[in-house]
């Protein structure tokens, strides 16, 4: 568990985004070939909110507690107009690859363990997606 606190508190210290609304694919998500059960779609949630809200906060304004310091701010993924100017597939490269990778703030880390977990990794993006309103 030492370790994973280690990884949990290096992304909250790493976790940034680029605050711009410069689309870099069409709009919209992608409709997913994975199908998710109620049990998968907790398990995306439990993700986000043990990675992503450090930065993102728990409702995905990039209000995490480690927003603070990071310049620029992470992207307010509860944004509905910005969400519908990226598709599942940047936001899966975003996720897996990072920031810099996709031409984004580079505190944004990469989280390749996701790669494998194809259920896993959509339940996120699903929960990314519910966040907009």
């Amino acid at each position: 568990t030492s370790v994973l606190s280690s990884f949990l508190l290096s992304l909250a210290v790493a976790c940034g985004g680029d605050t711009s609304a410069t689309p870099k694919s069409g709009g919209g998500g992608a409709a997913s070939a994975v199908v998710l059960s109620e049990a998968d779609r907790a398990e995306g949630k439990k993700v986000f909110e043990s990675i992503c809200f450090a930065c993102h906060g728990l409702t995905g304004h990039g209000d995490g507690p480690g927003s603070a310091a990071l310049d620029p701010k992470p992207r307010d993924l509860a944004d509905k107009a910005w969400q519908q100017t990226v598709n599942d597939d940047h936001l899966r490269n975003v996720i897996t690859m990072g920031g810099a990778a996709v031409g984004k703030s580079p505190a944004m880390p990469a989280q390749p363990q996701l790669k494998g977990t194809p259920k896993l990794l959509e339940a996120l993006i699903q929960h990314v997606r519910g966040l907009a309103h």
